[in-house]
């Protein structure tokens, strides 16, 4: 990909309002998308969030109703629930540090002041003011991000969604009990023909009130 098309992309994305409840993304395709979630950067690698896939049209219907009754929660093709651990402790760091160890085909003692170092950001955060909960929150929006601008590549519509009720979300999804908590949500599929918002010039701040040179 050009660095033009890129940009074309980039332009052509917007937040689709409407979406055609007919369409589905293809299997092969979505696919690739979630394998994004995965691939999406954060900060230490720790990946302090964890996004739910909602197929179940019932349940859809349900966060539809914790949603302010957007549409797109139930007539897009693909629903994506960003959600962040509330709390983070060591135990996260011994994980990574495992799978380091597996994937890498070492061993976890080798990897000790690795362990180390990611403990010590964990234990010590609280100290530098740093409150874990809204820190691992930050990173589920990293994965928005990735996620709407491969989206794009692919040319698959996506919109990125705020307007949740976050405790109605863990009412439906039982999100408590798994130590998370609901921050937005992404809907993807194929915008309606009759989607005005389509067609509208995107409207940005001029590069050179976004962008400093220093």
């Amino acid at each position: 990909m050009t660095g033009q098309e890129l940009l074309t992309q980039l332009n052509w994305r917007y937040a689709t309002k409407k979406f055609d409840p007919a369409r589905t993304i293809p299997p092969e395709q979505w696919s690739v998308l979630e394998r994004v979630l995965t691939l999406s950067p954060s900060s230490y690698g720790l990946q302090p969030y964890r996004c739910f896939v909602i197929q179940d049209a019932d349940v859809r219907r349900r966060l539809r109703e914790v949603s302010w009754n957007q549409p797109q929660i139930t007539d897009a093709s693909h629903l994506v629930v960003f959600t962040a651990m509330t709390s983070v402790t060591t135990e996260l760091a011994d994980r990574l540090v495992s799978r380091v160890a597996e994937v890498r085909g070492q061993s976890v003692d080798s990897l000790k002041g690795y362990r180390d170092m990611l403990a010590g950001f964990v234990e010590g955060a609280p100290a530098k003011g740093i409150q874990l909960d809204q820190w691992a929150g930050r990173q589920a929006y990293i994965a928005l991000g990735v996620f709407l601008s491969a989206a794009a590549m692919m040319q698959i519509d996506a919109c990125p969604m705020e307007g949740i009720d976050p405790a109605g979300y863990d009412q439906v999804l039982g999100l408590s009990a798994k130590g998370l908590r609901a921050y937005c949500v992404a809907t993807a599929g194929y915008r309606a023909a009759d989607d005005k918002y389509a067609t509208l010039p995107k409207v940005r701040f001029k590069h050179e009130d976004v962008v400093t040179r220093v």
